[in-house]
């Protein structure tokens, strides 16, 4: 029994009403029926009228509706209605008799009572045995009552109970077929609403979570349309919408690039995603004036199991407070930077002034000169760098590695002894290579001072450099203080200060490494880093097919330079 709009109506007016009115309900065709069948007697045979049998079942009959509209069978036991139908038998008998031979089908009346009994549901084996029995008294009483019983009287009309029989084993199959089926169906509509409601609270949880971040969230389908955006990114949407229109498409939005120039229609967020890409802090700005707003864009594929985009997830984070921060520390380095070139000048100037003039100073004042002038250089550069720190170019010259390392040691030699820092440098003589020279000084003067300045407590400082085979390769070591895990994903990044540095007080600005990498990746190389929490730290850089073959030069170990 499927669900369909005539068992819906059956349920509506029958199935889901109280005891008492589907009572009234079944018991209404047969006494529809009697009473139509009376008015009809007492139209065309009125006489009949006056039979003491006729009367009484009309009379019975009435009093049986009366009873379905006035007993409480609600509250009675579930079975009790079943003396409703029971009690039609008996009309059945009484009408049969009081008409006597008028009406010949009028024993198939108890058709009425059969199927009530019968379709009930309620002891289906014992229904069909006393709906039998009570066909053959109703046809075996004239009998009885002539007292003229034999077995010819018995078995002449015997044929109404066997159809009687079949037709109360036939209600019986179908009814318990048709009730196994409904009872089917209630479950099945029991564990539909249930997941009905279960996907309601699920869905109203997840509009619930959705509406609470803080981010902006739309659902679109393949074809672009949305299905789902929380309230974050309505007010978003609502930045970019043109004045002019009320609903614009994406393409009709103000979404410009980090530039502020307008995003071309491919190029926007929504229209990636629809083609099938997914990203990572793809950077937006929507709006115009002070109300745009900075976002990072974030998308991913929704996917059928055969790879078929169902659509996808973006989402916008709002991160203007994050751009106006970062905009404006780097115009506070940049004027910082401004402002120290003036005096650095100054310096340069006259440590120019004091290198040129010879007989001013003794010559060994003239050396400290000498360093003092060429670190000057050298901040000079690292002021360059924090202007311009992803602008670095280099120029390649054929570069002596092994005096470049000397110099480092060399003006890293007071910072060491100040923290009893014992230094051990190696490297190979002669060894060439196609660098730029102060680019790489400078890379190793970050590293070899970071090794220092991070051993406060004295310590070692190892420094390698050496050809593998047309690879430059330098390493340089400390047993210092060393960094944690979580410091060193961080180490590269522009101003990173160490936990350990920061509490020791270790001046420093976290550019180094940072500006040291950056020249080694322009280099075309790599630089790395091995650290460990209270042992020390391990810098190296390798720099490919740069080595100068010098095999016709014997080569030795210096550990001093020239």
């Amino acid at each position: 029994m499927t669900d369909t709009p005539a068992n819906q109506l059956i349920g509506r007016l029958f199935y889901q009403r109280s005891q008492r009115v589907r009572v009234m309900l079944a018991q209404l065709p047969f006494f529809l029926t009697v009473s139509l069948a009376a008015l009809m007697i007492g139209i065309l045979y009125p006489g009949l009228l006056s039979n003491s049998q006729l009367v009484v079942s009309l009379w019975l009959n009435g009093f049986l509706m009366l009873a379905c509209l006035v007993v409480p069978w609600d509250k009675l036991h579930p079975a009790s209605f079943l003396v409703i139908p029971y009690m039609d038998f008996f009309v059945v008998a009484l009408f049969r008799e009081g008409i006597q031979t008028l009406l010949s089908s009028a024993g198939m009346l108890a058709l009425f009572p059969i199927f009530w009994i019968c379709a009930s549901c309620v002891a289906p084996k014992t229904a069909v045995a006393t709906s039998t029995l009570a066909s053959l008294l109703i046809i075996w009483n004239p009998v009885f009552q002539s007292g003229q019983v034999s077995a010819d009287a018995l078995i002449r009309p015997i044929l109404f109970p066997f159809m009687m029989l079949a037709f109360a084993i036939t209600v019986v199959v179908l009814t318990t077929s048709m009730e196994g089926q409904r009872n089917t169906l209630l479950d099945k509509d029991k564990l539909l609403r249930a997941a009905l409601a279960e996907s309601q609270h699920r869905e109203l949880l997840l509009e619930t979570v959705v509406d609470t971040v803080g981010v902006g969230v739309v659902v679109v389908d393949a074809h672009g349309h949305d299905r789902l955006m929380n309230s974050t990114q309505v007010a978003i949407h609502t930045l970019g919408r043109p004045l002019d229109i009320a609903d614009p498409e994406e393409k009709e939005l103000l979404l410009f690039t980090p530039d502020r120039v307008s995003l071309a229609p491919e190029a926007r967020p929504v229209r990636r995603a629809i083609n099938g890409e997914s990203f990572t802090n793809y950077q937006i700005w929507i709006g115009t004036g002070e109300q745009a707003r900075a976002l990072s864009t974030t998308a991913r594929i929704m996917r059928h199991d055969d790879g078929r985009s169902e659509g996808a997830v973006i989402a916008f984070h709002d991160v203007t407070d994050m751009v106006n921060a970062l905009s404006a520390k780097d115009d506070f380095v940049a004027n910082v930077s401004h402002e120290f070139r003036t005096p650095l000048t100054a310096i340069q100037s006259y440590i120019d002034l004091a290198l040129e003039a010879p007989g001013l100073h003794p010559p060994e004042v003239g050396q400290y000169l000498k360093i003092a002038d060429r670190n000057a250089e050298r901040l000079g550069g690292l002021v360059g760098d924090l202007l311009a720190t992803s602008s670095i170019t280099v120029e390649r010259t054929p570069t002596n590695m092994n005096r470049i390392v000397a110099d480092s040691i060399a003006s890293a030699a007071p910072g060491a002894a100040a923290n009893s820092v014992a230094v051990d440098w190696q490297c190979e003589e002669p060894l060439l290579a196609m660098v730029d020279g102060v680019r790489i000084s400078q890379v190793l003067d970050n590293l070899i001072s970071n090794a220092v300045k991070y051993s406060p407590d004295g310590g070692t400082l190892t420094v390698r450099a050496w050809a593998d085979g047309t690879d430059l390769r330098c390493r340089v070591s400390d047993t210092g203080l060393g960094m944690s895990c979580s410091e060193q994903a961080g180490v590269f990044q522009k101003f990173f200060r160490a936990g350990t540095a920061v509490e020791r007080g270790i001046p420093g600005i976290g550019l180094g490494l940072m500006i040291s990498k950056t020249i080694i990746d322009t280099h075309g190389g790599s630089l790395l880093l091995e650290s460990q929490l209270g042992v020390g730290t391990t810098m190296s850089f390798v720099i490919p097919a740069c080595v100068i073959d010098s095999s016709s030069t014997p080569k030795k170990v210096s550990p001093a330079g020239e």
